[in-house]
């Protein structure tokens, strides 16, 4: 792994995650939320995990962007900060995707048992049952979100 990458992308995920705790304000906390997310979506990119980082993105980072209110519930430009922090990450993010084809376009050598397939074929014979536990796991959360998020009539 090239250091130089690795450095300036772990130093923008610590820097984030300080955001995130440091931040009174809990859009913006989310906005770094976000941040470190892509960040650490990078890191993956740059370990040769694709298929993580894209999970990362989707999942992680798209809940929470859903989450986050409009203009109408929080006055006038409530992701400045975002659009600040948009460039710099997204410049990140393609560097580390260009890095990853560079290295793997010239070795020439075959591809081993990695990626979508392979995942899948090992969650769901080696790893079912956690795979399984993980989904009862995450609907019993849901479940509870929605019990709790849940208003009563005034």
């Amino acid at each position: 792994m090239a250091w130089a990458p690795f450095l300036v992308i772990a130093l923008a995920a610590v820097a984030s995650a300080v955001g995130v705790v440091l931040r009174r304000n809990p859009l913006h906390a989310a906005l770094y939320l976000v941040t470190n997310l892509f960040c650490v979506a990078v890191l993956y990119l740059l370990q040769r995990a694709e298929f993580l980082a894209l999970a990362q993105v989707i999942v992680y980072a798209g809940a929470i962007m859903l989450l986050i209110p409009g203009r109408t519930e929080t006055g006038p430009d409530p992701l400045r900060a975002a659009r600040r922090l948009a460039v710099p990450v997204a410049g990140a993010f393609g560097l580390a995707l260009v890095l990853v084809a560079a290295r793997t376009g010239g070795s020439g050598a075959a591809p081993g048992p990695v990626g979508v397939a392979a995942l899948g074929r090992l969650l769901f014979t080696d790893y079912l049952f956690p795979f399984e536990v993980t989904s009862v796991l995450l609907l019993a959360a849901l479940v509870g979100a929605l019990v709790l998020a849940k208003r009563t009539p005034s």
